[in-house]
């Protein structure tokens, strides 16, 4: 009986090291850009060249509003994007807790464009979670009503070099709050100041809220600045550096780097793997303006028209799902609140 036992419970525990055995581990000079953000005027005179090139005669204008459920986002961004991955967009930084944000009502987007273009087989409206970015130009903004437009989140103009600040940031920052927006602050940077005191400027004037989206670095070719210095990719990639280490010490958040084309181009590819990406795509799907590059946010128009705002506005889109959107806040949430 002892012999028959001991052979039995041999038998049993070689079954169970062969089940677990079988479980995996899921691994886990150019032309000056006319792609410019709302920190800046915009003279009123179309299409830039650049993306006029992108535009074909047969290119059928469609207007971007969602009228009835469309396939699931994932399966569509995944023909589009086979080598970027959905998930993990932004590594993070340190170890954070659970994440906790409270979860509202996504709004779903009505807005119109004044130019509205066919991005192909992933339209904008394919993504649930639409915001906007605004700054001086947009005025006095009804944020409440900007709100059941479908503006779930805001990027607010703030700072751009060492010495400006947007007269409307204040307002709008409490406003968009108040109005139950998500909202974040972005600096426009400025290559004929240091980066050091650009983030001091930038600390300066915008108070650190742990509930508030990561912070922006907008970088780009404005040919519309009285700085007309173009530096070198090294020394680029260095001031960068320099202003995103500062940001995110102080606010506990690694900064987001919003860009365009020309600028990416000359100056990106391949840099900052680590960091998450707002990208200006205005004629084209980002994953063909910038094929292989992750982003957490797509600046699809800036040719938006909303009620709650006079005037055009850009139009912007986060890349994921309503419960990605959530996770995500509640893990830069948690990021900031553990400093």
């Amino acid at each position: 009986m002892r012999l028959r036992a001991l052979i039995a419970a041999l038998a049993a525990t070689a079954a169970l090291s062969a089940c677990s055995a079988s479980r995996g581990i899921d691994d886990f000079a150019s032309v000056p850009s006319q792609e410019i953000t709302s920190s800046v005027k915009r003279p009123d005179t179309g299409l830039s060249a650049p993306v006029a090139e992108q535009l074909r005669p047969a290119t059928r204008a469609v207007a971007l509003v969602e009228s009835k459920p469309e396939p699931a986002i994932n399966s569509l961004v995944e023909e589009q994007e086979k080598d970027v991955a959905q998930t993990d967009l932004v590594e993070k930084a340190k170890p954070v807790r659970k994440a906790s944000a409270a979860r509202g009502k996504v709004q779903a987007q009505r807005f119109r464009d004044a130019k509205p273009i066919n991005f192909g087989k992933t339209k904008p409206k394919h993504y649930p979670v639409h915001g906007v970015d605004v700054s001086r130009w947009q005025g006095n903004i009804d944020w409440a009503k900007l709100r059941t437009q479908g503006a779930n989140f805001a990027y607010i103009k703030a700072t751009d070099g060492g010495d400006h600040l947007d007269p409307m940031f204040n307002k709008n920052w409490r406003a968009a709050k108040q109005a139950g927006l998500k909202r974040g602050a972005y600096h426009f940077f400025y290559w004929c100041r240091d980066a050091g005191s650009q983030a001091a400027w930038f600390i300066r004037n915008v108070p650190r809220d742990p509930e508030a989206l990561p912070p922006v670095i907008d970088v780009e070719w404005n040919h519309l600045s009285d700085c007309k210095k173009r530096p070198s990719r090294e020394r680029v990639l260095e001031k960068m550096k320099v202003f995103m280490e500062k940001i995110e010490a102080h606010y506990g958040q690694r900064p987001v780097i919003y860009t365009a084309p020309d600028f990416y181009d000359d100056n990106l590819r391949g840099a900052f793997a680590n960091y998450p990406f707002w990208l200006r795509a205005v004629a084209q799907h980002p994953s063909k303006v910038y094929p292989g590059r992750k982003w957490v946010f797509w600046q699809y128009s800036g040719s938006g028209l909303s009620q709650g705002v006079n005037g055009k506005i850009d139009l912007n889109v986060f890349r994921g799902s309503e419960s990605e959107w959530w996770n995500w806040v509640g893990r830069q949430e948690a990021v900031a609140s553990a400093d």
